[in-house]
């Protein structure tokens, strides 16, 4: 879809990690670079990478995973920076009714659910790996749905995002009179010994044909969104606010602590990290998803700007009062630490599938 306006899809609808986008929207920065740029949202995250991959939209956005798999199954994307980098993910339960024990062992007789097929094939492996048989549990796929599925009680657990779904979660316990404790992750990148979370970091992805097309629209999309991170990361309060202003609804609670667990998360510099390409390559031959034969659909050849050195395995940077939480949760706790916040990043387990 080459033509004079940039078609951004996004990988969901909009959400608070997505702030840097609609700040470069907001404050102009798309305009100073000289791109006109329509930010999208799917109706069914599922299509994202089929509907970029076909050239109905231009640009985008999609987890490392889902890239990878787009390319294998032939569709032209290409990944041009990151977003959001290596959130935890995995399998979330309500502690006080699954009947679950934090061993992926104990998923045996359990409703698992997952957002697309990709999750299916991680929870196949992990039965594998773990020595069950995939009718040992019963895959459910509930699209973007885990948080009311979960509370619902149509799944016993879910994959979903520690700065997402148990946000969501939390909030719903500590309402229902239970800790906020009782939302309880199994993480994948650990029971598969990964070695990090970046299967799940979320991309900036584009069609390869219009990338090649036009390289300096590309470049000129990444330098405004760059700008829009810059800000975001100086002044997360004020960037959020501006935000708030063209998504009204971002003024809730639970957004604003979506937000603040995700800042942590947030890329500096927007490269694609190597290391973690090449850890999710390999993970993903391992899943069978593609073969010794794929080369990486990824590039920092539009980014224009010094990158950062690469850090440390398993470094992530640490929780800080962004100022965008502006209420204590109903028990009294200010809400801006995770419960993964001592999590091991730089152990053992970060030492694997280099």
């Amino acid at each position: 879809m080459s033509s004079e306006k940039i078609t951004c899809l996004l990988n969901w609808h909009a959400t608070p990690y997505h702030l840097p986008l609609f700040l470069a929207e907001k404050l102009g920065y798309f305009e100073d670079e000289g791109v006109k740029v329509a930010i999208l949202e799917p109706n069914n995250p599922s299509d994202v990478t089929e509907i970029i991959g076909s050239g109905k939209a231009d640009l985008g956005l999609k987890a490392m995973i889902h890239t990878i798999a787009g390319k294998a199954r032939g569709y032209p994307i290409r990944s041009i920076g990151t977003l959001l980098d290596e959130p935890f993910t995995g399998v979330i339960h309500l502690k006080h009714k699954s009947g679950i024990d934090g061993t992926f062992e104990s998923l045996k007789g359990k409703r698992i659910g997952y957002v697309g097929e990709f999750g299916k094939i991680q929870l196949d492996d992990l039965a594998k790996q773990f020595g069950m048989r995939t009718d040992d549990y019963t895959a459910v796929r509930v699209g973007m749905n885990v948080t009311r599925s979960l509370i619902n009680g149509e799944i016993h657990a879910g994959i979903g995002l520690e700065n997402v779904q148990m946000v969501e979660l939390e909030d719903w316990s500590v309402k229902n009179g239970r800790s906020r404790d009782d939302v309880q992750m199994i993480r994948i990148d650990e029971l598969a010994e990964l070695g990090c979370c970046c299967f799940c970091s979320i991309l900036y992805i584009g069609n390869e044909n219009f990338i090649d097309a036009n390289p300096d629209k590309v470049r000129k999309f990444m330098a405004a969104v760059k700008k829009g991170t810059d800000f975001m990361l100086k002044d997360p309060a004020a960037a959020y606010e501006l935000f708030v202003e063209m998504k009204p609804w971002m003024d809730g609670h639970v957004n604003r602590k979506i937000f603040q667990r995700s800042f942590r998360y947030m890329s500096r510099d927007l490269k694609n990290v190597p290391r973690d390409w090449n850890k999710v390559t390999n993970y993903c031959k391992r899943l069978a998803i593609i073969d010794d034969a794929f080369v990486q659909n990824q590039s920092n050849d539009y980014l224009t700007w010094e990158l950062l050195p690469e850090s440390a395995p398993g470094f992530i940077y640490p929780t800080i009062n962004t100022g965008v939480v502006k209420q204590k949760d109903a028990d009294g706790a200010d809400a801006l630490n995770a419960p993964l916040e001592n999590a091991c990043r730089n152990g053992k387990c970060c030492e694997t599938s280099a």
